[in-house]
């Protein structure tokens, strides 16, 4: 949570509706600078007077946030894996391969849902449950 100086100052730089915005989506008001934008829409901020390890943000497209829609060159920037952007490195800018589609989507992360991934065994098992016999009343 950030302080109200902070926020206030924040305010000023980013104005009231995107601090109305950033306080619904991100829960604090941030301003940096748009580093850049991916294929999804999403786009990609950085500020240094921020505390380490909250310098770049992502501020998502849809209202559903889902890191599933992340490409993997800015994944590895926002985490701090690399230090360029794929903006200015063209190994982790995004290209197309030929097997994929010509539209941008993403499989959706269905964890904690009817749609989970739920393996099944199919190996007889070795133990078997035991079953209550109640015996007849005379």
């Amino acid at each position: 949570m950030s302080t109200i100086t902070r926020t206030v100052r924040n305010l000023w730089k980013v104005g009231i509706k995107d601090a109305f915005h950033q306080i619904n989506y991100i829960g604090d008001t941030k301003a940096g600078v748009l580093i850049g934008t991916d294929r999804f829409g999403n786009k990609y901020f950085e500020d240094f007077e921020e505390l380490p390890l909250r310098t770049r943000w992502v501020d998502y497209k849809s209202k559903d946030v889902d890191p599933a829609e992340i490409e993997p060159g800015w994944h590895a920037w926002i985490s701090y894996a690399v230090d360029k952007a794929p903006t200015q490195d063209p190994l982790l800018a995004y290209k197309r391969r030929p097997w994929e589609d010509a539209d941008a989507k993403t499989i959706p992360n269905y964890t904690q849902t009817r749609g989970a991934y739920k393996p099944y065994n199919t190996v007889k098992p070795k133990h078997t449950a035991w079953v209550p016999v109640a015996a007849p009343r005379q």
